[in-house]
């Protein structure tokens, strides 16, 4: 390690029965955005994403597919491998929990919650019968006063799964004892955004029943320790994964120094209980740290319809990509709704955002001012002359831009308004060139054009360095026609120390953001 300022961000590891959709790479984006960003900022990144392959339910799939469970898992998880390289994700670790690594790790951590006692001096662990409603689908048990009742007024899961009673011998989590050490918890502004604070407090404060955390009705799992017979609740082994990675159980390598407790999970709403109450619960019980924070974001509609496999209407990132283009559809999914609220993916809104934001707005600025530069200062970069009130107002709004952006992503996870204060000055920008009219100044002062394209320049490397992280292919391709160095774009280099260059030849310019033609809907 580098002893600089370390920061760890997960996913929730992707659950193997699915294929992969919006949701996966909604939540893998908003990390892939974090960990760029930091990564520009000076820290030292370990982002980590994967598959989750235990459980019944993958167990069935196999089974119906007439495929050995390792042999599907492994089909499957490549699928998922792929999407990370669709998306651009930087993540520098793919976890399995079919792994040894794993195994190892999930073990180590039953043994040492079964060997400390919990607040109330009882073991955390014990041993009796379970009988209970559990979804297959959710990996989840009910209690009878959580369930709904379906069309035909069948029991089900809160989240409109089946359910089915089953009775088995079973080890408990006494999670009831940690009431009190979570609300500590989360007190501390663990869980975000705030209405999923109040959620989970809400839980725990109610009601806490202990929890089934072993099966035996099945063997598709990770073998209890001592005790073949049962294998470890999914969740508990699932969740483990972040643990694993970080290198546990060796507390003393440097990656789980450096790394652990980590900064931040991001999840969708769905799995909030599980990676807030159960999740810090088992982790607290082992004698570990949990994690700093948890963000639970929303979920997607399509064209203002619930996302369905029934309703065909299921939205594949590959389909999209290749529709709209990667960069664009990373940008949309970030700046079309408040990340933590539910969001509705449209080809109306998707088009727009691109035609209006990235094309027009972005795209022309830098477009225009690139193509002044090429042809009216021999393609180099000018030499600017003394700065007016005007220039000095649009270079200090550039250089602050960075201080702006950092506390939105960093602090808060608010990616849209990171990008909403960064489109004010993709505004602000346009409209000094606009006012200041160097197509105009071209015939009668050039030395005053020159100093207008500089500035507008200087705010678009800005700009330009700074939306790294949302749209790295695009944003390098502009600092490629900035003449920007490639070891001259981490956030080191805004401000006047890292300023253009006067001089520095130019290629000829080409548009980064191309509007958007067809007005066909993507298939999906």
């Amino acid at each position: 390690m580098t002893g600089k300022a370390a920061y760890y961000i997960t996913t929730p590891i992707y659950y193997v029965n699915d294929s992969p959709h919006i949701g996966h790479a909604y939540t893998s984006l908003a990390c892939d955005v974090l960990a760029r960003f930091m990564r520009l900022d000076g820290r030292e990144v370990f982002f980590l994403t994967g598959t989750d392959e235990h459980g019944q339910k993958v167990e069935k799939s196999a089974a119906a597919a007439g495929r050995d469970p390792k042999e599907f898992v492994d089909e499957v998880s490549e699928r998922f491998r792929a999407l990370t390289e669709l998306m651009n994700y930087s993540n520098d670790d793919f976890i399995r929990t079919t792994e040894e690594r794993h195994i190892r790790s999930c073990q180590e951590l039953w043994r040492r919650i079964a060997a400390n006692k919990s607040p109330k001096g009882r073991d955390n662990i014990y041993l009796d019968t379970y009988g209970g409603w559990y979804s297959v689908r959710d990996e989840a048990f009910y209690g009878e006063g959580e369930l709904i009742k379906g069309a035909d007024g069948e029991k089900m899961a809160p989240s409109g799964a089946p359910v089915e009673w089953v009775e088995e011998p079973s080890y408990f989590f006494r999670l009831e004892d940690w009431r009190e050490r979570l609300l500590e918890y989360y007190s501390g502004g663990a869980v975000a955004p705030v209405s999923r604070h109040n959620e989970v407090e809400s839980f725990v404060k109610g009601e806490l029943f202990d929890l089934s955390i072993s099966r035996t009705s099945f063997s598709w799992g990770i073998p209890v320790p001592g005790d073949d017979a049962h294998i470890m609740y999914v969740w508990l082994d699932a969740l483990t994964n972040y643990i694993t990675a970080a290198g546990f159980p060796d507390e003393d390598s440097e990656t789980y120094k450096t790394f652990w407790p980590a900064d931040l999970h991001m999840v969708g709403k769905d799995i909030l209980r599980f990676h807030t109450v159960y999740w810090p619960a088992f982790l607290m019980a082992a004698g570990l740290e949990p994690p700093k924070r948890v963000f639970a974001h929303g979920w997607w509609t399509n064209e203002g319809e619930k996302i369905s496999k029934s309703l065909g209407n299921v939205i594949d990132p590959a389909d999209i990509v290749a529709h709209y283009g990667l960069d664009q559809v990373r940008y949309f999914l970030l700046r079309e709704v408040p990340f933590g609220n539910d969001g509705d993916f449209s080809h109306r809104a998707m088009v727009a955002r691109i035609n209006s934001e990235l094309a027009n707005d972005f795209g022309n600025l830098a477009q225009r001012v690139l193509s002044m530069m090429h042809k009216n200062c021999d393609a180099q970069m000018p030499q600017p002359g003394d700065f007016t009130e005007a220039d000095k107002e649009l270079l200090s709004a550039a250089e602050g831009l960075i201080g702006t952006v950092r506390t939105e992503l960093g602090d808060k996870q608010s990616f849209h308004e990171a990008l909403t204060q960064i489109w004010a000055l993709v505004r602000q920008a346009n409209g000094y060139v606009a006012e200041q009219e160097p197509w105009v100044l071209r015939k009668t002062d050039p030395e005053r054009m020159a100093t207008v394209l500089y500035a507008a320049a200087e705010c678009i490397r800005h700009l330009a360095t700074i939306c790294q992280p949302f749209m790295p292919e695009s944003c390098a391709k502009m600092l490629d026609q900035l003449g920007v160095a490639a070891d001259a774009r981490d956030f080191t280099s805004l401000g006047r120390d890292g300023a253009l260059v006067a001089g520095t030849a130019l290629p000829k310019p080409e548009p980064v953001f191309p509007r958007f033609v067809d007005e066909t809907p993507a298939d999906g």
